[in-house]
């Protein structure tokens, strides 16, 4: 078994998001294809997705004092399922699930600590 995912993208999490969407937007010549002030800036480059976002305050301690803001997302059809695998695995999210402006999510880690967002999509009914 494997865990079963739709799309997969580079995410940034920048407490200073204006700096970084600026960065960004001038390194690449381009303004963001997506872009919510102060949430979330997404840049569509050749073979990759690169999002970056604002860390909601219960998550700050987890990307400053030298953390890596980094993240693998991994967009996947059912957040339960694919919670039950990385659980199995022996690799369970510490945190619960929440709800974001693209869906659920949750944050889990791999055995080197570097950080997965796990979200699915909300269904088209809501």
């Amino acid at each position: 078994m494997s865990l079963k995912y739709q799309d997969a993208f580079v995410a940034l999490g920048a407490i200073n998001f204006d700096l970084l969407i600026n960065f960004y937007g001038e390194l690449l010549g381009e303004k963001p294809d997506k872009y919510i002030p102060n949430v979330y800036g997404e840049f569509k480059l050749t073979g990759l997705r690169l999002g970056i976002f604002k860390p909601k305050e219960n998550h700050l301690e987890e990307f400053g004092g030298g953390k890596s803001g980094m993240s693998l997302c991994l967009e996947v059809d059912d957040l339960e399922e694919a919670i039950a695998f990385l659980t199995q695995m022996g690799y369970a999210p510490p945190g619960k699930i929440t709800i974001a402006a693209h869906g659920k999510e949750i944050y889990a880690f791999d055995p080197e600590g570097n950080r997965l967002i796990l979200h699915q999509l909300p269904t088209p009914s809501g």
